[in-house]
């Protein structure tokens, strides 16, 4: 039976902006097995675009409505949004196909006054959309940035006063760019030229990564964890800047390792390919079903050094006081540097949030110290841009923790402008200036 994808994605978009519902789980729930590929990637493509583009949709859509965009429906508000999606972002799609099957989707879902609102905002958009204005740069720059590029204003004003002007500008337009796959070769099972090989054979359009030595970049990654060498265990899908966290950490074959907040186990299980699978890796979460996750990658990759343990990393384990060789300290934040993969970040977070996030990253990072022995590694990592959470916390603690030192790491990265970065034993990425997820990395040694 056919499925109109323009439904499921309105559908989606109903579930994520009304039912607070997460965008990846929602698109799987709601894509079954009998749509093709064409339409699966057309509804991802309205899904995500929309919710990347959604405060300028608005905006627009309010240049042309009496009702106020919080008055519309709300399913009416998203057939709109999809709508103004397809004329605006979609040169392949008509604009009168656009329309006819927005308004198909209000008959259904509306009644009839909704019905004639629809057809008249869309047609309007239709035949205005090259002279829709924008906020003035030159009069209110943090409002004419957060239009143009959808992203909520308290953010745009932190990063103005953060970074300056001509860089938030860069990194919104970065956000809004869709990112390549990124994979971890597996080498206790294969090596990464072979694999390039194997992938290319696949017709997949592969290239080596910038700053891990374990990246591929897939160009073309459609259905590619269908493929033998995924379900072999060759490769773990992981972005770069993820990766360096375990190539930074350095661990040895026989270390004893502990992961602190280890879900969902991507860094976990490329330290244990850094360790050769040889040594011993407690990787802790304090969601059970988290771990349940780790516990099919590790199956698949072929690791069995790793413990998995349900542990809140605030509470201190008396019995590993000093016994670790290295601590991954990987603390949940803000993930304000995951926008480029996870649209909905930027509406789910307020600015509020951050307070009280710092303060739950200091405490497990205190935690976590104390099971570092003498002349042991602490990593600490975020996948944020936001200094409250990185460099600016790591000093604080070094400042009330004098037997813990920020230490070089350039010896372990290749590419130079990160190399001259990592002589201050920290790393800041950026997706504008590294086309890899905003993160942060430091490396601290215990004296």
């Amino acid at each position: 039976m056919y499925k109109n994808p323009r439904e499921i994605a309105v559908n989606i978009l109903n579930e994520i902006n009304e039912e607070e519902a997460y965008s990846n789980i929602s698109i799987n729930r709601n894509i079954g097995k009998d749509i093709s590929s064409l339409d699966e990637s057309f509804i991802r493509e309205i899904v995500y675009g929309v919710i990347e583009s959604k405060l300028l949709i608005d905006w627009i859509i309010m240049q042309f409505s009496k009702i106020k965009i919080k008055k519309i429906a709300p399913i009416i508000r998203e057939i709109l949004r999809i709508g103004v999606y397809q004329i605006i972002f979609m040169d392949r799609i008509p604009d009168s196909a656009a329309v006819n099957e927005s308004v198909k989707l209000a008959k259904k879902y509306g009644h009839k006054g909704s019905v004639g609102f629809v057809n008249a905002i869309l047609r309007n958009i239709s035949r205005n959309k090259n002279n829709i204005e924008l906020p003035e740069r030159n009069i209110d720059s943090t409002e004419y940035l957060s239009v143009k590029y959808s992203h909520p204003k308290w953010m745009i004003k932190k990063w103005i006063k953060d970074f300056g002007l001509n860089f938030t500008e860069e990194l919104c337009l970065a956000n809004n760019e869709k990112p390549k796959l990124n994979i971890r070769v597996n080498t206790l099972k294969i090596a990464k030229q072979e694999l390039m090989y194997k992938l290319k054979k696949r017709g997949f359009d592969v290239k080596e990564g910038e700053y891990a030595y374990d990246c591929i970049i897939i160009d073309n990654p459609v259905r590619i964890t269908d493929t033998d060498e995924f379900m072999n265990g060759f490769f773990q899908i992981q972005d770069e800047s993820s990766m360096l966290v375990a190539q930074i950490m350095n661990p040895k074959p026989g270390d004893l390792v502990i992961d602190v907040c280890s879900a969902p186990g991507g860094k976990t299980t490329h330290i244990a390919q850094k360790m050769e699978n040889e040594g011993k890796i407690i990787a802790r979460d304090i969601h059970e079903y988290k771990l349940n996750l780790i516990n099919g990658n590790i199956e698949r990759l072929g690791i069995n050094i790793i413990q998995l343990e349900q542990y809140d990393a605030r509470k201190l384990d008396e019995r590993l006081i000093e016994k670790a060789d290295c601590c991954l300290v990987d603390v949940p934040c803000s993930g304000l540097g995951l926008i480029r993969r996870k649209p909905d970040i930027k509406w789910s977070k307020e600015e509020d949030n951050l307070s009280e996030i710092t303060k739950l990253q200091y405490e497990i990072l205190m935690n976590s110290s104390k099971y570092v022995k003498k002349g042991g590694v602490l990593i600490y990592s975020t996948c944020t841009i936001q200094k409250e959470e990185n460099i600016i916390l790591v000093r604080k603690f070094i400042e009330n923790n004098k037997s813990f030192i920020l230490r070089s790491f350039e010896e372990l990265i290749g590419e130079e402008e990160l190399k001259k970065a990592a002589t201050n034993g920290y790393i800041e990425l950026y997706p504008n200036i590294n086309n890899t997820d905003g993160f942060f990395i430091a490396k601290m040694i215990k004296i």
